[in-house]
């Protein structure tokens, strides 16, 4: 090496050019080497192993690594990255592993992380839910997160669709998928005391419970979901009938005063009820997600359901204070019908106010017989010739008391041959049947027309001559006193006068009564005399003219 510089290795020149043979002698010949292989040292094997491992892990990460999944909540309440479990019956399946507000921040995007086997359970209906302390319907749950904390609820559906972003129920499902019952859906005006968990009865028996409900779009009622187990969803037939039974229910009817209640429970906290009528035991079951609706009393529900309805008007002139939209029509104690809507009407001919009361009649109800007989419809094929012919004979609808507690009124529908005539009005919509007073009503008339003739009479002078008659009495008292009163005492001193001879004449030791007894025994025998010479004129007839026998001699 000179200056820095190395000189090529003259070992490995092969050959010299020619113009390099003027070279001096003196410089050695070079020869040809093969280069040196170089050996792998064994301290480069450990990084070499560490990569495989790391390779062979993230492999396996990868290929155990679980779906990623999204759910989004209304509040991240309980919500915690790394800490909330995902559980399925009480399994962990998962953890969390972001909490995240949504774009426009109305709510929480959670993204968990499952493990593998948890991949076919994410379908397209399968729930999640944020599982802590809550009471409702009567029931607590989530007791056991005071201590462990929040987690989320995981229940699989039935679709086969698979899904990876989730919206969480925020209220926990009642029942799970795979528990066996029925669903069926219930129509409402409103929700009453009704919660979801609330309990559903079958003959005082708890046999299901409110899943869910909702407003209806229209606002005009409320859609209940009901769940009823298994065996006892077998007892739902199309002709059930579900009511609410919460609270104690007391009614004030034509009835009197009707208490009812399920339990202790719906007492406190609300609950719905249902029961299949007699006659329609043996219906088949009702399908899945039915609908039903749900009435606000045991009475209001079981009511018959007629299929063929009439409606008629009674028009009444007086009061129907008592009389309300529900109360019954009623023939001879049966009833036959309900009132439907009460009116007022003024009728500028007669320039009266009087009251319409709109009835709606269930003819089927005239014409049924015994359960085992078949069931007719109407009662003749000419609906208006019938009603004219009943109406003909008598039939009028009157206002009677059902009640003496409660004042309720009810229609009733009987015939009465002596009514003024009358007729149905088939010109109205709906037609009009004619009235009768009722019983109360015909003797405050009774009582109106004696005022009214009370009225009529001259009580003034009535008066002046009753004063006169009273004064003339009073006339006549003084003279009896000053005159016929002590006549009358010295004719009352004559007469016991009278009276104590009379007792004395009486007495039995008196010499009248020795005379009269003495004249009675004069009497007895002449009267024996008398029939001693009767029965010896009849024995000798011919003494009258001949004499005694004796005599003669």
């Amino acid at each position: 090496m000179v200056w820095g510089l190395s000189l090529p290795d003259t070992r490995s020149i092969k050959t010299l050019a020619p113009a390099e043979m003027s070279r001096p002698p003196h410089l050695p010949d070079t020869l040809a080497v093969p280069p040196k292989r170089r050996r792998i040292q064994w301290i480069w094997l450990v990084p070499v192993v560490a990569v495989l491992v790391g390779l062979w892990l993230a492999v396996q990460a990868v290929l155990s690594q679980g779906p990623t999944i999204t759910i989004s909540f209304k509040t991240g309440e309980g919500l915690e990255a790394g800490k909330t479990k995902i559980k399925f019956k009480d399994v962990d399946i998962g953890v969390v592993k972001k909490v995240a507000l949504s774009g426009d921040y109305k709510q929480v995007i959670a993204t968990a992380e499952l493990t593998r086997d948890a991949t076919s359970m994410l379908v397209d209906d399968t729930r999640f839910w944020v599982v802590r302390p809550r009471i409702a319907g009567g029931t607590v749950s989530g007791i056991s997160t005071l201590l462990s904390g929040a987690f989320i609820g995981m229940d699989i559906g039935h679709a086969k669709p698979a899904r990876r972003d989730y919206t969480g129920l925020e209220v926990p499902p009642v029942f799970a998928s795979d528990v066996p019952g029925r669903e069926f859906v219930l129509k409402a005006t409103d929700l009453g005391s009704v919660d979801v968990g609330t309990p559903v009865y079958f003959r005082r028996l708890q046999v299901g419970q409110v899943t869910s409900f909702d407003l209806d779009q229209d606002g005009g009622g409320v859609t209940l979901h009901v769940f009823i187990n298994a065996p006892y969803d077998r007892y739902v037939n199309n002709d059930s009938r579900f009511w609410q039974a919460g609270g104690i229910d007391v009614t004030l009817g034509t009835e009197g005063v009707q208490i009812n209640t399920q339990s202790v429970v719906s007492i406190l906290v609300g609950g719905l009820a249902f029961e299949t009528p007699t006659d329609s035991l043996n219906r088949p079951e009702a399908d899945a997600r039915a609908h039903f609706p749900l009435f606000a009393t045991r009475a209001e529900a079981m009511k018959r359901h007629d299929a063929i309805v009439e409606t008629f008007v009674f028009d009444f002139l007086g009061s129907v204070r008592g009389l309300v939209v529900g109360a019954p029509v009623a023939f001879r104690g049966i009833t036959v019908g309900e009132v439907s809507a009460i009116y007022t009407r003024f009728d500028p001919v007669t320039r009266q106010i009087s009251i319409p009361v709109q009835v709606k009649l269930y003819p089927e109800r005239f014409t049924s017989r015994y359960v085992s007989e078949p069931r007719g419809g109407r009662l003749g094929d000419d609906p208006h010739a019938l009603a004219d012919f009943l109406v003909a004979r008598g039939l009028r609808g009157q206002l009677k008391t059902g009640s003496l507690i409660t004042g309720q009124l009810y229609i009733a529908l009987d015939f009465f041959p002596n009514a003024p005539k009358a007729q149905v009005d088939w010109s109205r919509t709906p037609p009009e049947l004619p009235t009768t007073p009722s019983s109360l009503q015909s003797l405050q008339d009774s009582l109106n027309r004696i005022v009214t003739k009370l009225d009529s009479l001259p009580l003034e002078q009535i008066g002046k001559n009753a004063q006169q008659t009273l004064a003339s009495a009073a006339q006549l008292t003084r003279n009896l006193n000053t005159q016929v009163v002590p006549q009358a005492k010295n004719t009352l001193s004559a007469a016991q006068t009278t009276l104590d001879s009379a007792n004395t004449a009486l007495q039995p030791d008196s010499a009248l009564q020795q005379d009269t007894s003495d004249a009675v025994r004069e009497l007895a025998r002449t009267a024996a005399s008398f029939r001693a010479l009767s029965d010896y004129l009849q024995q000798h007839p011919e003494a009258l003219l001949r004499g005694k026998t004796g005599d003669a001699k």
